[in-house]
């Protein structure tokens, strides 16, 4: 009976080394005899530290393949954070078991706010609002179009009006 199965449970030489807070939400074999952890705080792909749900700017999942874009900070403003994706990573899950929908649930848990505005001078930017593990509040990015020219006054009032409508009075 379907009732009395337990899941598979990760072998103890596979586990990540998880914070005091973390638990495992799923795990799934991948190519070559690695693992893929999601806790309740990231993901762990193989060979890799622990991707915050947060800083993962895209997930797509193929049917075989968990292709993730990665976002890291690459400069700081008031009241927000510059990011910008990181090379690509794929990984064929053999068993996917409940992986891909614990990535696309939580990654898409993670987003509290999130509009694409177009910029006066050409490209546009995407201000975002995340919900970040053991973070009260919320974690406020900006993203420019590939080849948009930067101009800070505008998206500082671009997040600033955002981060206003966001905030409960």
């Amino acid at each position: 009976m379907a009732l009395f199965r337990r899941k598979p449970k990760l072998p103890a030489d596979r586990r990540p080394a998880l914070e005091s807070d973390e638990r495992i939400v799923a795990w799934a074999t991948a190519a070559a005899g690695s693992v893929v952890v999601a806790t309740n705080r990231g993901l762990w792909l193989p060979g890799l530290h622990r991707l915050g749900w947060h800083e993962i700017h895209k997930a797509v999942w193929s049917g075989r393949e968990l292709v993730v874009t990665p976002a890291a900070v690459v400069g700081e403003r008031p009241g927000y954070a510059l990011v910008a994706d990181q090379p690509i990573l794929s990984t064929l899950l053999l068993e996917p078991r409940e992986v891909p929908d614990q990535v696309r649930t939580r990654v898409t848990r993670s987003v509290a706010y999130t509009e694409h505005h177009p910029l006066p001078e050409g490209g546009g930017v995407r201000v975002v609002a995340r919900r970040v593990s053991g973070v009260d509040g919320l974690t406020w990015t900006v993203r420019y179009d590939p080849g948009t020219p930067p101009d800070e006054a505008v998206v500082d009032e671009l997040v600033a009006a955002a981060q206003a409508t966001s905030t409960p009075d």
